[in-house]
């Protein structure tokens, strides 16, 4: 009688190869891999078929007239397809990264295919941390740092639903997972995400938002558009600003500060005491700016 062996052997000797995947397969662990051959459904039985882990490890499963050899460690965590020698392995652990091979007979030929799967572990606790959430727009910037658990770790990084790239005030370093925007202005709150993959998995970060403080492109409008104004007029005067957050304002006559507030300034009735240089102050929480001196 021919030893197990043997025939092992004898099927490895002169098996032709290409009924597997030669890409490596990539699985998650506690997940399921199926091993599908290239080989079409048939009713006529293998006459035998192989399955092997590493080779010179104990067999995962042998069939030889219609009889199946199981080994322990495969015990109920294998299905094996007779129609295409297809093989399913099931609770996958670390432990079976490694190479595969068939080798079965069919009608007389011998056929093998060989390939290798890797195990992976999911990402997990993905998480984004900030040097500051509350900056000043145009003189600061921010580093934000992405952590992550699992091997073979990608990092992408996005702002809303658009991906942050590289530019002369981003940067992108340790492997993608640090970004770091310098000069930040208001487009730069976010909120920000970080997206982390492996080749079986992908978990995005909960949002990191910023507040970009300081107003800019101030203007003051007087209405009617003129400088100079007879007594008895009525003069409104604008102070218009972009700012986020909204600004607040404070007005001055010749450098005194007046009592009104709020973008506008309504003057009634002007007389000769109230000209002179006009500004308007708009300020937040971050930063404050002089609009131009309008003369009255």
């Amino acid at each position: 009688m021919v030893s197990l062996q043997k025939v092992i052997f004898f099927l490895w000797l002169f098996a032709k190869v290409g009924v597997l995947p030669d890409d490596r397969l990539n699985a998650a662990v506690g997940g399921t891999m199926i091993f599908t051959t290239t080989m079409s459904p048939t009713e006529k039985p293998f006459s035998s078929v192989n399955w092997s882990f590493n080779v010179s490890t104990p067999i995962i499963i042998f069939v030889i007239n219609a009889e199946n050899i199981i080994g322990p460690e495969y015990e109920g965590r294998i299905t094996f397809f007779p129609s295409t020698a297809s093989l399913e392995l099931r609770s996958l652990t670390l432990d079976d990264t490694g190479e595969y091979t068939v080798n079965a007979v069919h009608d007389g030929t011998l056929l093998n295919g060989r390939t290798t799967l890797v195990i992976h572990e999911k990402v997990s606790s993905v998480l984004v941390n900030s040097s500051s959430t509350d900056l000043v727009e145009f003189s600061g910037s921010v580093s934000l740092s992405c952590s992550a658990s699992g091997p073979s770790l990608s990092f992408l990084w996005l702002n809303g639903s658009s991906e942050v790239t590289a530019s002369d005030r981003v940067q992108l370093t340790d492997g993608g997972s640090s970004l770091t925007i310098i000069t930040v202005t208001r487009f730069d709150q976010g909120p920000f995400r970080c997206r982390v993959s492996n080749p079986v998995s992908t978990v995005i970060s909960d949002p990191v938002n910023l507040s970009i403080n300081g107003p800019e492109n101030m203007d003051l409008i007087s209405s009617p558009p003129q400088g100079y104004f007879a007594v008895g007029s009525d003069i409104s005067l604008t102070c218009s600003v972009g700012s986020r957050p909204p600004a607040h304002f404070k007005w001055f006559l010749n450098g005194d500060q007046l009592p009104d507030t709020g973008s506008e300034l309504r003057l009634m009735d002007v007389q000769m005491s109230q000209s002179g240089n006009y500004s308007c102050q708009a300020f937040n929480t971050g930063k404050k700016v002089f609009s131009s001196f309008l003369t009255c």
